[in-house]
């Protein structure tokens, strides 16, 4: 029955199409390509030897490195860091360089700072005392870097130029390709207390007058130069975050004595700044894998903070193929740790707290660490580096090679909220799993914020619904509806960059998150997904991916085109709405329908057409003209083996025509009910609509009657209106109607 059916109204179609197209040949009106699923080759960047078509590296791409000897001193009285290091550039590009770009991010905060300039800023309805000081009576603190001097490898004056956040190294002569140029930096900076002052790295000042000291962006590094931006040398305005190369690092800290410090690279000499104890614990946890150990514990680190001393301790690590640094350092510190067997190797999950943050951290914190580890390598690449650290940080959560800092604290007698606790365990998967993007897939943070925080948001929901099935996750597709919902003047394309984006959490975080989601459950699958993503993650480990090079490596390793998905969901603020406009029950008749009267009414050649074809039936929404002889003739005359293979007549016939009123194209997912309580899902690829942008049709037999039609039941699809999506239209109360938006 459903294919004779298909074949008459195909044939019914032709004959009207080819009349209509006479008529608009006729018009001679011009057409521009609107169509949704129009391949993006006008958007992408060409293909070349250095990023090929497929999304994969080319033959010929390169990219720079730069390896970084510091020697560090933090002044814990002052809150001073100085540092004194040696950068070797190396030019693996063919291009000769005249100029080396040094990003110097510290300047956010400086006195003569552009950022507050470029905020706009009018008078707050309320603040605290503390806040109106500091805007309206205080003196600006002296942030900032203080360049003390910047020299060759051999001690000369080297000329440089500092731009705000920027600074040009200005070189003798160009860099050669494949050379490299050795210079020195000393300089120093106040650090800011990240509680009062806000920012990304900082110091904590506790009640009992000890700091935990969180440092980053805490020295003069290079900037990016590829081949696709050149220089990545866009100022740094406080929120969009950073590109940076590959190197290797040899780098000592010295710090008070009674300090327990942690940082980016393998500890060189642990017999000088651990105790024999503290060595035999570790050692213990390197082979522990299901609880972590503590090498400080709460009671010794209690103790420790009531000391204090003059004395200093020197720590030394090296990292390499890393792209930034990080370290953290107070007296404060509980320390524990456990192993994670990552394919056969022995990854080190590692935490460092005070005890304001226990009891939730020792019993979260190391093991959501190793549990991010395992599920973001199942779903990428086997995390290459010896380590990964959680440290405890009031008001932070960022991420560097090896080590992140995380917020989430008890109330002072030690209980928490499950919105404490899960935001906890939700900030540490997230900034863990940033090791993976873009730590080692490295893309360009300055530019595309998505590629990180997209990207790592969408496997964090995977990695915190493994360590807790129950756990709240933030970016389903139906999270993200209010936001897709709001006025188009609020909105902004994914593939913007980040300084200009209103909304930005949902805008760089949930939507590319909720998107990918979307991409993996519903419309590709998890095998092709799971598949495209991990070629993905394999291709541009250690490299600076582009967007381009993202979505041409999952179409090239899933086997399906995209870039109907990709245009609509990154490229415009479109949303989704798909509804159920009318349900027509259908009865086979023989007589002629209103439709194809009218068609050959209006062309001639149609009469002759159908009379060609001899008997007809067709459908008809009037129950009164049912006749269903001719079909029960035809079957008559099959031969038995053919007629053995029939399903019955069916009872019933169902056309539904399904309506568009969003910008995206996405596919229809329909749940039918049956009237005994059955029900039946049907899934339509979003490839429905390339011929119909706004409506199109689906036929249902059944020998059961259908009582109800719901799209997308599951609210798989970002549906931004649900109240078209049910047949009969369920009727809501005003009071239902505003929770359904909230």
């Amino acid at each position: 029955m459903k294919k004779l059916t298909y074949i008459l109204f195909s044939m019914v179609f032709t004959v009207f199409s080819t009349f209509a197209q006479q008529v608009e040949k006729e018009k001679k009106a011009g057409h521009t390509d609107n169509n949704k699923f129009r391949q993006l080759k006008d958007v992408l960047a060409t293909p070349n030897s250095y990023r090929t078509a497929s999304g994969a590296p080319g033959h010929e791409y390169t990219q720079q490195k730069v390896d970084y000897v510091m020697e560090l001193r933090l002044d814990e009285t002052n809150d001073k860091l100085y540092g004194d290091e040696t950068i070797t550039y190396h030019n693996n590009s063919k291009d000769h360089l005249e100029y080396l770009w040094v990003q110097l991010d510290q300047n956010m905060r400086a006195p003569d700072s552009q950022t507050p300039l470029s905020e706009s800023k009018g008078v707050d309805g309320w603040q605290q005392p503390s806040e109106f000081v500091a805007d309206n009576m205080g003196k600006k603190k002296d942030f900032g870097f203080k360049i003390e001097s910047v020299k060759y490898e051999d001690g000369r004056d080297l000329s440089h130029t500092i731009i705000n956040t920027m600074m040009r190294i200005n070189l003798p002569q160009p860099l050669a390709p494949n050379g490299e140029f050795v210079f020195k930096i000393k300089w120093n900076y106040l650090i800011n207390n990240s509680v009062e002052d806000g920012g990304r790295s900082g110091f904590e000042l506790f009640k009992d007058g000890n700091k935990a000291y969180t440092l980053a962006q805490f020295f003069p590094r290079l900037c990016v130069y590829n081949n696709v931006e050149g220089w990545q040398n866009m100022q740094f305005w406080g929120r969009s975050e950073f590109a940076l190369e590959f190197g290797d690092y040899d780098v000592k800290i010295t710090v008070p004595a009674d300090h327990i410090l942690d940082a980016t690279g393998e500890l060189q000499n642990e017999k000088q700044v651990l105790t024999k104890e503290q060595r035999n614990r570790f050692e213990k946890a390197r082979n522990s894998y299901k609880d972590p150990v503590f090498i400080v514990t709460q009671k010794e680190a209690e103790e420790n903070e009531k000391e204090g001393t003059s004395k200093t301790k020197t720590w030394h690590f090296k990292a390499e193929n890393v792209r930034d640094y990080a370290f953290a350092s107070s007296r404060k510190y509980i320390w524990d740790a456990m192993a994670v067997k990552i394919n056969g190797k022995n990854i080190m999950a590692v935490s460092l707290y005070p005890k304001e943050g226990n009891p939730l951290w020792e019993e979260h914190s190391t093991r959501v660490v190793a549990n991010t580890l395992e599920e973001y390598s199942k779903l990428t690449f086997d995390y290459p580096y010896p380590k990964a650290i959680s440290v405890h940080a009031k008001r932070q959560g960022m991420e560097y090679p090896m080590i992140c800092f995380n917020y989430g604290r008890p109330d002072p007698d030690g209980t928490y909220s499950d919105r404490v606790k899960y935001g906890m365990i939700g900030v540490i998967a997230h900034e863990v799993g940033h090791n993976f993007f873009p730590m080692i897939v490295n893309s360009d943070e300055r530019q595309w914020t998505w590629m990180d925080e997209g990207l790592n948001s969408f496997v964090e929901m995977l990695a915190e619904l493994d360590y807790d099935p129950n756990f709240p996750v933030r970016s389903l597709p139906r999270n993200i509806v209010p936001y897709m919902s709001l006025n188009q003047d609020n909105l902004s394309p994914i593939m913007s960059q980040g300084d200009y984006v209103k909304n930005f959490g949902p805008n760089a975080y949930t939507k590319p998150a909720a998107g990918l989601y979307l991409l993996r459950q519903t419309i590709l699958g998890p095998e092709l997904f799971d598949f495209a993503f991990k070629t993905y993650s394999k291709r541009w480990m250690f490299k600076h991916p582009t967007p381009a090079d993202f979505f041409r490596s999952m179409e090239d390793a899933a086997g399906m085109d995209l870039d109907w998905f990709w245009r609509g969901w990154f490229y415009t603020t479109d949303f989704n709405d798909i509804g159920i406009k009318e349900v027509k029950k259908l009865y086979v008749t023989d007589k002629k329908s209103e439709r194809v009267k009218e068609i050959i009414k209006t062309n001639p050649r149609a009469k002759a057409y159908f009379d060609s074809l001899g008997d007809l039936v067709f459908l008809t929404d009037k129950k009164e003209d049912a006749n269903t002889s001719k079909i029960e003739n035809y079957v008559s005359t099959l031969p038995a083996n053919e007629k053995s293979k029939l399903k019955k007549l069916p009872k019933y016939i169902y056309q539904v025509e399904f309506e568009k009123p969003g910008g995206l194209v996405m596919p229809i997912i329909v749940e039918l009910t049956y009237k005994d309580g059955s029900t039946k899902r049907e899934k339509y690829p979003a490839e429905i609509w390339r011929k119909s942008d706004t409506k199109v049709f689906k036929v249902y037999t059944s020998d059961k009657e259908i009582t109800k039609i719901v799209l997308d039941p599951d609210l798989e699809t970002a549906d931004i209106d649900t109240q078209n999506n049910s047949w009969p239209k369920e009727t809501k109360n005003k009071f239902d109607n505003f929770k359904s938006k909230q």
